[in-house]
């Protein structure tokens, strides 16, 4: 019976030492810190992020543009003239992302003659919050070039 004794007494003393034991923990300066310089290192890439959204769908337009140079020009090797309508050229405008869509530009023939044409990508939402709508551009000679940056 004696050696049961001390077994359970050495139990308890486990048990006691164990409860008051403390436990390596941060203090809530310590994490209120560390969240601030994430925080702040949060701030000072997002900017940067912005833009590189906007290059990115950038693409989007330079793509869309470029097919529409390419139906203008068949268009126009089978009519000689270039059309002022997409539907004529046999452009077909996705859904913009307005609409519930993915396509994040509209494209619009702004002029088109017998020798020359333009085409439009205008951005259907501010990407980086500026104020300003992204615009690209491209003519009868494929010259394509950003009218507006974002």
């Amino acid at each position: 019976m004696m050696e049961e004794e001390i077994q359970i007494a050495k139990l308890r003393d486990k048990i006691q030492n164990s409860k008051h034991k403390k436990l390596k923990s941060f203090s809530l300066a310590e994490l209120v810190f560390v969240l601030g310089i994430i925080a702040i290192l949060y701030m000072l890439v997002m900017p940067n992020q912005a833009s590189t959204v906007a290059m990115a769908k950038s693409i989007e337009a330079k793509s869309m543009l470029n097919q529409v140079h390419s139906l203008e020009k068949n268009y126009f090797f089978m009519y000689s003239k270039y059309s002022t309508s997409l539907e004529e050229i046999g452009f077909e405008q996705e859904r913009l992302a307005t609409e519930g869509g993915q396509a994040n530009y509209r494209i619009e023939i702004v002029e088109a003659s017998g020798n020359t044409f333009i085409a439009n990508a205008v951005a259907v939402n501010d990407f980086d919050g500026d104020g300003e709508i992204n615009i690209w551009q491209i003519d009868g000679d494929k010259v394509l070039k950003e009218v507006t940056k974002d």
